[in-house]
Formats: C-alpha cells, sequence, structure tokens
C-alpha cells in the first residue's frame, strides 16, 4: 500500500466475487434514504453533518457477512458506496434549498414543489458523480500513496477488519437504538425538558445545554478541539455581544428590530436579541470564514485542477484489468450534456441558458477541488459552504448585471448554487468511495454505478423530507435554524436587494477576521457564533467525553478501540435520533403530537422537568461509557 506503483489490492484484479446484487442494493438504498433523512435533520440543527460511510459500512458487514452468512467484502463496498451516497447528497441539499422555503414563508413566493427539489438534487448529485469519474486515475490511482483520502482509508479498514464487523455493527445499532428512546422521551412524551437555560439577575447573558444524544455526538465525533472552538464562538455571542446590545442599546430602536432594544429584551430574553440581531453578526462571521477558507486553499485549488486536467489524456484508454474499468468516458460526456440541456430545458427548474453554462463550469472546478482536498483533510474538513458561497456571490451579480433580478433572480442563483453545493459534496464522498474501492479492489464501474443508485434514491427522498421537516416546525425555527441557507438567503438578499442590516454583518466579518489572524480555524468559531450557547454546549460535552478517552492511561491499541467504539456509537446514536425526528415531524404534521405529550397531562413543573433533563443527559453519558469504556472493561471480565 505505500508503494503506488505496486500497490495490491485486496480481492486480486483476476479475482470476480459478487458486488452488484440484489441484496446490496436494496440494502444500500435503505441505508442512503436513512442517513440521508438523518443528516438532513442534523445539518438542519446544528449547521454540520457527519460521514455515513464508516457506520454504512459496518452495517453492511454485520448484515452480510454475520447475519446472511455471505463472504463478500465486494458486496459490503457497494452498501457503503450506495448508503453513503445519501448523506452526501442531504448536505449539499440542505445548506441551500431550505432558502426556498423561507422566502415562501415570508411571502415572496411559492413554496418549491417536491418535482423541482427532486430534479435539482438528482441533477447535482449525478453531475457530481459523472464529473469526478474522469478524475479517478489522477487522483486515487497515481496520487495513491500522496493523497491518504482518511474516510475512505478508515471505511476500507472496517470492511478488511471482517469477524469486527459483527461487534462493530452492534454497536452502531445500539447507538441508534438508545438514541431514538431519548429523543422519544424529550421530543415525544415531553417528559424532561429538552434544553436547560441559566440566567443571572442583572445580566442579559445566558448559558445552558441541549441534552439531545445527536448534537452531543457530533462533537464526540469532531473531538475536543473542533467543539470548543464552536463552544467559544457560542460564549462570544450569549456572555459578550447579547449583554453588550442590551446594556447599550436600552431605549434605541435598531434596525432591523422594530422595537426598543429593551423591549425586545423584556419579551423574549437573551434568545430574542439573538434571532433579531447576533444572527446577522453570525451570518457574516461564516460568509467570511467560508471566503478565507477558499482563499487559504487556493494553491492547493489551483495546482490540484491543472495537475488533474494533465492526468485526464490517458484517463479513457481502455483496460482489460477488472479493478481499472471506469463507466466509458464518451458516455459520462454524453451525461453531462444531456444534464446541462436538461437544467436549461426543465420549466421546473429557475435556471437560464446562461445559468446552466455557469453550473458546468464552476461544478466541473469544485468538484475537482472537492475530490483533492478530501483527500488531504477528509470531508469533514472540505469548504463545501466556502465554495457554495462564492459560486452564490457570482452567480447573483452576473444574474443582476442580465437582468435576471427580483424574486425569479433569487431562486435562480438559489438553484444554481444549491447544484454547485451538491455537486462538490458528491463528488467529495464518490472519491472516498472509489479509494476504499481501490484498497479493496473493487471494480470502479460498479462502484460508480452504486454511486448513481444511491445518488437516485437520495433525491427522491430528500425532497419529501424537507417538506415534512418544513410543515412540522419550519425552517429558522428553534427547532430547525437551518444556519447555512440561512446564510445563503441573506447572501443573496444582500447582492440583490442591498437591505440587510451591513453594519451588524461586517461587524460580524471582522471577528471572523480576528479570529483568523490569532490562529483559530474560522468556520467552525463562526459556526458558533451564529448557533445557540445551549447547542454548543451540548457539543462541548460531546467533545470533553472524546479528550477523557483520549487522555486515557491505556495501551494505544486499546484506547483507539475505545475511541472507535465511541464513534460507532455516536454514528448510531445520530442515525436514531434523526430517524424519530422524521417519526416527530410525521406524527406533528397529522396532529399527533399532542396526543403524546404527557407534560401537559401530568401538569409537570418546569423545574421538576428541567432536573430530569440533567439526569436523562447524564444516562446518555453513562450509555456512551457503557459503550466504550466499560465494554473493554467488560470483555477483560
Amino acid at each position: 500500500m505505500d508503494n503506488k506503483n505496486n500497490f495490491k489490492p485486496y480481492v486480486p484484479a483476476e479475482k470476480v466475487t459478487p458486488e452488484i446484487t440484489v441484496t446490496s442494493i436494496v440494502m444500500g438504498i435503505i441505508l442512503a434514504v436513512v442517513f440521508g433523512a438523518a443528516n438532513a435533520y442534523l445539518g438542519l440543527r446544528v449547521g454540520m453533518t457527519v460521514s455515513a460511510s464508516i457506520p454504512a459500512a459496518v452495517i453492511a458487514m454485520g448484515v452480510i457477512r454475520i447475519i446472511m452468512r455471505r463472504n463478500s467484502i465486494l458486496e459490503s463496498n457497494v452498501v457503503q458506496t450506495i448508503g453513503s451516497a445519501g448523506e452526501s447528497l442531504a448536505a449539499g441539499a440542505i445548506f441551500t434549498l431550505p432558502a426556498l422555503f423561507l422566502w415562501a414563508a415570508e411571502g415572496k413566493m411559492e413554496k418549491p414543489d417536491l418535482v423541482e427539489i427532486t430534479l435539482i438534487a438528482l441533477i447535482g448529485g449525478l453531475l457530481g458523480v459523472f464529473f469526478m469519474i474522469p478524475l479517478r486515475n489522477a487522483l486515487i490511482v497515481k496520487e495513491h500513496g500522496t493523497l491518504p483520502y482518511p474516510e475512505g482509508t478508515a471505511c476500507a479498514e472496517v470492511l478488511l477488519a471482517g469477524e469486527k464487523g459483527g461487534s462493530s455493527a452492534s454497536t452502531v445499532f445500539a447507538g441508534m437504538g438508545f438514541a431514538a428512546l431519548f429523543k422519544f422521551i424529550i421530543d415525544g412524551l415531553k417528559l424532561v425538558s429538552g434544553e436547560i437555560s441559566f440566567r443571572v439577575k442583572g445580566f442579559a447573558g445566558e448559558i445552558g445545554t441541549q441534552i439531545y444524544p445527536a448534537v452531543m455526538s457530533v462533537g464526540y465525533i469532531c473531538g475536543a478541539r473542533i467543539s470548543s472552538y464552536m463552544f467559544a464562538g457560542g460564549v462570544l455571542s450569549w456572555l459578550v455581544l447579547i449583554p453588550i446590545v442590551v446594556l447599550f442599546g436600552a431605549d434605541i430602536i435598531l434596525y432591523p428590530g422594530t422595537a426598543p432594544i429593551s423591549e425586545i429584551f423584556a419579551e423574549g430574553g437573551a434568545s430574542a436579541i439573538w434571532s433579531t440581531y447576533i444572527r446577522y453578526i453570525g451570518a457574516g462571521a461564516l460568509a467570511a470564514g467560508g471566503i478565507i477558507s477558499l482563499i487559504k486553499s487556493l494553491p492547493l485549488i489551483v495546482k490540484t485542477f491543472t495537475g488533474a486536467l494533465k492526468s485526464m489524456k490517458g484517463a479513457g484508454a481502455s483496460s482489460q484489468e477488472r479493478t481499472a474499468k471506469d463507466i466509458n468516458l464518451k458516455i459520462v460526456i454524453i451525461a453531462i450534456l444531456v444534464l446541462t440541456l436538461l437544467i436549461w430545458l426543465i420549466p421546473a427548474i429557475p435556471v437560464s441558458l446562461l445559468g446552466a453554462f455557469i453550473i458546468v463550469i464552476f461544478g466541473f472546478f469544485f468538484a475537482t477541488v472537492s475530490s483533492r482536498m478530501v483527500g488531504l483533510v477528509g470531508s469533514s474538513n472540505n469548504p463545501v459552504s466556502g465554495m457554495a458561497i462564492a459560486t452564490l456571490l457570482i452567480a447573483t451579480l452576473i444574474l443582476k448585471v442580465t437582468g435576471a433580478d427580483g424574486v425569479a433572480g433569487m431562486c435562480s442563483a438559489i438553484a444554481i448554487g444549491s447544484i454547485i453545493c451538491i455537486v462538490s459534496a458528491i463528488a467529495g464522498d464518490t472519491s472516498q468511495d472509489l479509494k476504499t474501492g481501490y484498497i479493496l479492489g473493487a471494480t470502479p464501474r460498479k462502484q460508480q454505478t452504486g454511486e448513481i443508485i444511491g445518488v437516485v434514491a437520495s433525491a427522491l427522498a430528500i425532497g419529501g423530507t424537507l417538506y415534512l421537516l418544513d410543515s412540522a416546525w419550519g425552517f429558522g425555527s428553534d427547532e430547525l435554524g437551518a444556519p447555512q441557507a440561512t446564510l445563503m438567503k441573506l447572501i443573496v438578499e444582500g447582492v440583490m436587494g442591498g437591505d440587510l442590516p451591513w453594519g451588524l454583518v461586517f461587524i460580524g466579518v471582522f471577528i471572523a477576521i480576528v479570529v483568523e489572524i490569532i490562529g483559530i480555524p474560522v468556520l467552525p468559531f463562526a459556526i458558533g457564533v451564529y448557533l445557540p450557547v445551549q447547542l454548543n454546549a451540548c457539543i462541548m460535552v460531546g467533545g470533553l467525553i472524546r479528550l477523557a478517552m483520549e487522555k486515557l492511561n491505556r495501551k494505544e491499541e486499546e484506547k483507539k478501540e475505545i475511541i472507535n467504539d465511541g464513534i460507532l456509537f455516536s454514528s448510531g446514536m445520530i442515525a436514531g435520533e434523526g430517524l424519530v425526528g422524521i417519526v416527530l415531524a410525521l406524527l406533528a404534521v397529522f396532529g399527533v403530537n399532542s396526543a403524546l405529550n404527557l407534560s401537559e397531562k401530568l401538569g409537570i413543573p418546569q423545574a421538576v422537568s428541567d432536573l430530569g433533563g440533567l439526569l436523562l443527559f447524564a444516562l446518555i453519558i453513562l450509555t456512551v461509557l457503557k459503550f466504550t469504556v466499560w465494554k473493554k472493561r467488560d470483555k477483560k471480565a
């Protein structure tokens, strides 16, 4: 594996084993829809998504190898390839498409219909796969010893673990079960508080925590460092900026508020100040953070793009080796041309011919960049939002200059941004999956077909998921803040109409610049500024649990197993809570949720509910320890 020229995959090229089967397709589609819905819910809550590749891999291994008694590692690999596409497509979609729902809620336009959402997601996903196919030889094969592709390599290690698949899969399923139960107790039965806040008399700041297992799991997966940056951003917003606004604002009416600041605070507390003023500061910080990340990556972007174009010269060469067969390059080129024309010709997609060309040019560019960057820093650190921000700024300016302004121009800009955001996310995911396949000895053509199947399944499901969540709680609400989509909406409105509170936005921009100067990663800090501090605090708890496990006085191999078990359990908790969130949204749409509300029926006092929430939070932490640190002790006993 170290020598890229003499690399030998786990399954030799001359050996043929089952890959795309009915079992792998059905399992993969189920996981694509499940993890896509769960990640959509998570991303709309916290503004971040997590990779589904590893949990999909362990579930595939557990079901195919342990339950079905089948021994085809490449079949399991196709399952995780199809399954991980759902998570990536959802990540790209929820960063942008909810902006259309937000405008509909403001009465500026009709809600986007399911056909529009599905087509935008489908075309973006397919372009992401097709753009990546000619890059496989350049990035996966020729740079095997240079680009590690962390998630792709980790997936290969999980699938190669073989006999550990059953144990790992049970950890994921346990996380799903426990989180589902906790979520139902908190938001279904409402027996305990889902958020607890603390205030000091005479001080406008506020601190507290949510107690949701999925939010805490994000902190565990991200680690203590990233979690601390987010928490620091939350502390700045809720314990510094909000008190300053209230202290100095007093009886001033400050745009975009329509009442004196003291009155806004008296009626809604710190949350009202946050939603009226601080979120614009956070939006400025987020936008600046995305652009800064993109600027810092420019040397790598230029090197990647030029290098990939040179290497593509031999990408179309036919090879008789099974492990080197891609989908035919002629088919890829024809597919891209057809998709480009469909973007322009289909009435449901509000994009002109100019917009279609913008999508193809920026899409291929950012697909190349995304594929290379995830190879170096992993999918979690891929600046997809920065690429989307840059695209939106340029596309909106072009549309405005060419006369496509107003609501129609804004919708067109979001559609362009949505497709390119999905292209970038799917291209990165496809790269990781192809890396896994390269190590294992998969047939690239079959993996690429699996990726297409995953994209189609996810695109058909994402529209219904967004509609369901919006109908139940509404985007931009306390339940579903949709931070990234709100930011994209503000950017497009700012360029088109110029009616943003630019003073607040620029405060956020310069906060981001200061943070970058002192060496703190901008994006996690900016997300922390934008999000409620209670959510950041819950993420911080997860990061601290991960830090405690990293400091354990154990052998390195045992410590690594404990931490990996925690990642698997946390991935399961994210999926479990996300699925119950979807179920509760369905119940809310049909008006059944009120019948489950035991808090009102039993008349539980707020103090008791808060205490119950803290006790449940402690129980959530204990379950993490049970399936990590204590799991290893049980084995020793």
